[in-house]
């Protein structure tokens, strides 16, 4: 940023609110401004304190593109839709704020969370030196309030926040808490589809060990007869579980459940759905080390649905 910029800058941040102007303004003072860069496998934060209102901050999951939001220590906004701008800097004559939509408000500590889409684009316009801008109402005065984050020493902590973006995970657990492996062919054995899914799925479970309960449910369409149908639902059952417990999987956290064509995922019309419905599906989830069942394969066993 050049030095005339930050002069000017410094002036119009001295300059009172005028009549016209929004009633409440939460902004850190130019010398105070600071980014911070925090995260790990499964997130990414780059953020700025705002003054005497809370922080904000682009958060990018696993998985997931960036979303922008701001986090206030009290209730500051009213529910409702506020307004999110990419604006424009005071040094950038004849440049016009962006509109980038509504974004919904719910009540503290989170206060707003922006779509991936509006968190793209506002953290592209930050490159080009412009200032998230939230603009709504007050929770209690129904004032106008406005909180902005300012593009001061954004490119270092820009350049760590990609560093720890880098070293995401593909996926994170609300991705791959329940997921699907199909067997399109008819056989029982894993195409090279299915074990790309699963060894997404394995790279999640050795990065998040709390994750120790695997549930496998087989199916098949009704091409066959019954007894025929339920076998092959537990063959694809079993050939996931092996392919999981020979990738380091304990066996006891798996189990195995297989229902024949019982529970078709759509009518068994075409060849095209028949594809569809022989499939293994895979539930995971986060229990007590002494809740987790003995593995087992069990006979065709009842939808808890």
């Amino acid at each position: 940023m050049r030095q005339p910029s930050l002069i000017f800058l410094s002036l119009l941040l001295c300059v009172p609110l005028t009549p016209a102007a929004w009633a409440i303004s939460f902004q850190t003072r130019l010398e105070k401004v600071e980014w911070q860069v925090e995260g790990d496998q499964f997130e990414c934060r780059l953020s700025q304190p705002v003054s005497n209102f809370g922080v904000g901050e682009f958060v990018r999951r696993a998985g997931e593109q960036v979303t922008f939001r701001l986090q206030s220590r009290e209730r500051w906004l009213d529910t409702g839709s506020a307004t999110l701008l990419a604006a424009a800097a005071p040094w950038q004559p004849g440049r016009g704020d962006i509109n980038l939509g509504v974004v919904p408000v719910s009540a503290a500590p989170v206060a707003l969370n922006s779509t991936q889409e509006q968190g793209a684009r506002l953290l592209t316009s930050m490159l080009e030196g412009r200032s998230p801008l939230v603009r709504h109402r007050t929770a209690q005065g129904r004032d106008k309030v406005e909180v902005r984050l300012l593009p001061v020493k954004f490119q270092k902590a820009y350049e760590d926040y990609l560093e720890c973006t880098a070293g995401l995970l593909p996926v994170n657990f609300d991705q791959v808490r329940q997921s699907q492996v199909g067997f399109p062919g008819g056989g029982v054995a894993l195409d090279p589809l299915g074990q790309a899914k699963l060894d997404i799925i394995l790279s999640f479970l050795r990065a998040d060990p709390s994750v120790n309960r695997i549930q496998l449910d087989g199916h098949a369409d009704n091409s066959g007869n019954r007894l025929t149908n339920r076998d092959l639902s537990r063959r694809r059952a079993l050939a996931v579980m092996e392919y999981l417990v020979a990738q380091g999987v304990p066996a006891e956290q798996i189990t195995v459940r297989f229902h024949g064509e019982r529970y078709p995922l759509v009518p068994n019309n075409s060849e095209a759905n028949r594809a569809k419905n022989r499939r293994v599906t895979l539930l995971l989830d986060r229990v007590p080390a002494s809740e987790v069942p003995t593995a087992q394969a069990a006979p065709e066993s009842i939808n808890p649905d």
